[in-house]
């Protein structure tokens, strides 16, 4: 394999860190332009938002595909994560409905790299399996915590809340129904006992 030589620049100390910073970055200025951009969205529009030069950009991310992919992946990692801390802060229930509200939000600001998305989802790039699996995680997180104080029903499989939510933002006319319609699902997972239970003050 033939050896690479280093630039001056990345030779430098902290050059790495720099390198890593820049990729933070880009795709954290990404998701924020796809998530109020329509598409298509343009690199150079990204590269301003992040504060580095197209050339940085596209060392990166030599493709468009590359940066929707990596922004898809860690937008989803964060929603993934969220479970734990969420119910650090609040009691199962309210958890599970700020956790669908973080979702609703994930879903529904990928208006600017939606065609990108799907072409990475046929070409096997982003795996639909894979994305199951990680929601799938932080709802039985959610659930198992619900179960064991009792406020949340027992009977309930992961992967139904998920086909629930999906369906939900396949169906809804907009983002306020599509609230709506979470909170009705969240309402199906109480016990009787959650009902009845009062509501603990913010």
């Amino acid at each position: 394999m033939e050896a690479i030589p280093f630039s001056g620049n990345e030779r430098r100390p902290g050059a790495r860190s720099d390198a890593r910073r820049n990729r933070q970055l880009i795709v954290e200025a990404a998701a924020r332009v796809f998530a109020h951009g329509s598409e298509p969205v343009k690199m150079e529009a990204i590269a301003r938002e992040a504060g580095v030069g197209i050339g940085t950009l596209y060392r990166n991310f030599p493709t468009r595909e590359a940066l929707v992919e990596e922004v898809y992946r860690s937008e989803l990692d964060r929603l993934a994560g969220l479970a734990e801390p969420l119910l650090a802060e609040h009691p199962p229930a309210a958890a599970m409905r700020e956790w669908m509200r973080r979702y609703r939000e994930f879903v529904a600001t990928k208006h600017g790299m939606a065609e990108a998305l799907r072409a990475a989802i046929a070409s096997g790039a982003i795996s639909s399996a894979q994305t199951r699996a990680q929601l799938e995680g932080a709802i039985t997180t959610l659930l198992e915590a619900g179960r064991a104080d009792g406020s949340l029903r027992a009977d309930v499989l992961p992967a139904d809340i998920i086909a629930g939510m999906a369906g939900i933002m396949l169906a809804a006319a907009d983002i306020d129904q599509a609230g709506r319609m979470q909170q009705l699902l969240v309402d199906a997972l109480l016990t009787h006992r959650a009902e009845e239970a009062p509501t603990r003050p913010a």
